[in-house]
Parts: structure tokens; C-alpha cells; sequence
């Protein structure tokens, strides 16, 4: 049986966390890959916060100490892209700003292998990605196949507080139930729709997100928290009237827009894990 966790167990609700984003709108640096920079930016936009895609290496690192947090994610990777996140990881972890790592397809090939090692060693403050990359971050065999996951969320849960625990951060799974540890709390988040996944590169949109609510408050796990929550309530409601994926897009940004702290909270389904 599955036990919704009471808001008032945590130190900010999803609701109080989605009104301080919106009042602070955070500047947040989101070196993502080509696919996602347009719906990410929309989704950073309908949300609350305000978005910058600044990547390059001449400039990465000195915007990420401008910015209230950075997010990454090697989706696209090149030699200039990854000398670009690095210099703002290495910025961001400096000057004590959270940055949100999304660890794309890095299984696939060596380069990527080499790649994400490199941005491990700069002490991500949050990890997001689908469960097949988690595993195979925790150092399993999953059964990704290239950017999708071919693992269930619940498959990667223990790898995801192994990583938690070893790395010292959050980690979030997500799919169609999402599971968010820091090692020593773990919740999952029910809610979203079907046709998320038929959606390109929300799942990238998500990640930028969570760098958003992780500009807003000091405890990265509720941070994380929140935004997953908002994604499945909004995914949720966009699903009632949304005939099919290309009608799905544009109805989420609304959904996403309109979404109150008081909505969030009352229509937020946390479950204890």
C-alpha cells in the first residue's frame, strides 16, 4: 500500500517552493543539447524562472558565478560543449551555486564514458536522469538503448542511493513513477501522463527545471522535489484535453503557466519510499 507523505513533514511544501521560484525568478545557466534548448527555455519560462542557453567555453565559466544555479546536460556532446561545462561546473561548484547534472545516453559510447567522468569529478549537487542511465552511472548493466531507458524506475532505485550516498547528492529517477533520494530520504512522485515520453526533450526541460527550484532553497532534495512534482501535475492535467502528442506541448507550457502554489500542493502525490 502506498502512503502519501503529508506536506507539512517538509520544511517547504511544493506549493511554497513554486511561489519563492516565481518571486526570486532565478537566472539559471542551462548548457543543454540542440533538441532541447527551445522547449526547455519555454518550459523555464511558463514556469517561473528565466532562462539563459550560454555554453560556449569563452564565456560559460564567468556566467555561471552571474547565474543562481547551472544545469548540464550532454545530450549533443562536442569537444567545445564539454569545455564549456566544465569551465561552468568548476565556476558554479566556486562560487558555492547549485548545478544539476543530466547524464544523457552516457553509457553509449566511450567518449560520452570519459565525458561524464570528467563532470562527476566536479561534484554535481543534483543528478537527473532515466533509470537505465542511473544504473549504468552506479556501475550495473542496464538495458538502455541509446537515449532511452529500457530499465523500470524501480530497477534503479538502489543505484540511485548508491550514487546518492557515494557522491553526496541528490538523485532523481524519473518515468512513469519518479524516485528522488539523497541517500538517506527517498520519495517517488506519482502522476504525469503517457504522453510525455512522445514529447522531445522534455525530459531535458525537466532537468533545467530542477536547476530553477534548486536556485530557490538550500535543501537540494526538496528542491528537486518540487519540481518533479509540478512536471507530474502539470503532465496530469495537460493530459485531459490533449488528443496526442503535438496537442500535449503547448497545452503543458499552459499548464505549467497557470499552476498555483495552493494547486501544486493540494494535487501533489508524494508517496513514502
Amino acid at each position: 500500500m502506498q502512503t502519501i507523505i503529508p506536506l507539512g513533514t517538509l520544511a517547504e511544501t511544493p506549493g511554497q517552493l513554486l511561489a519563492a521560484m516565481r518571486a526570486k525568478n532565478p537566472l539559471v545557466q542551462n548548457i543543454t543539447n540542440f533538441v532541447a534548448m527551445n522547449i526547455a527555455a519555454n518550459v523555464m519560462l511558463a514556469a517561473g524562472a528565466s532562462p539563459a542557453m550560454v555554453h560556449t567555453k569563452e564565456e560559460a565559466g564567468e556566467f555561471a558565478r552571474i547565474a543562481a544555479a547551472l544545469t548540464v546536460n550532454i545530450g549533443t556532446l562536442s569537444p567545445d560543449f564539454l569545455a564549456g561545462m566544465k569551465a561552468a561546473a568548476a565556476s558554479a561548484t566556486e562560487a558555492g551555486k547549485p548545478w544539476v547534472l543530466d547524464p544523457v545516453a552516457h553509457y553509449a559510447t566511450a567518449y560520452r564514458r570519459a565525458a561524464l567522468a570528467e563532470l562527476m569529478e566536479l561534484r554535481p549537487t543534483i543528478i537527473r536522469g532515466n533509470a537505465s542511465e542511473i544504473i549504468a552511472l552506479a556501475g550495473s548493466q542496464s538495458s538502455g538503448h541509446g537515449v532511452d531507458s529500457g530499465d523500470s524506475v524501480a530497477a534503479a532505485e538502489d543505484s540511485a542511493i548508491t550514487i546518492a550516498q557515494q557522491q553526496a547528492c541528490v538523485v532523481a529517477v524519473t518515468g512513469e513513477v519518479d524516485f528522488v533520494t539523497d541517500g538517506r530520504r527517498s520519495v517517488r512522485i506519482l502522476g504525469g501522463s503517457a504522453l510525455m515520453p512522445r514529447v522531445t526533450a522534455l525530459g531535458c526541460s525537466l532537468t533545467c527545471l530542477v536547476g530553477a527550484f534548486a536556485a530557490t532553497t538550500d535543501d537540494p532534495f526538496e528542491a528537486t522535489l518540487a519540481a518533479l512534482a509540478m512536471f507530474a501535475v502539470a503532465g496530469e492535467e495537460a493530459a485531459f484535453t490533449a488528443s496526442g502528442p503535438g496537442f500535449f506541448s503547448p497545452i503543458f507550457l499552459d499548464r505549467l503557466a497557470a499552476l498555483t502554489g495552493e494547486t501544486l500542493d493540494a494535487k501533489a502525490r508524494i508517496v513514502a519510499a
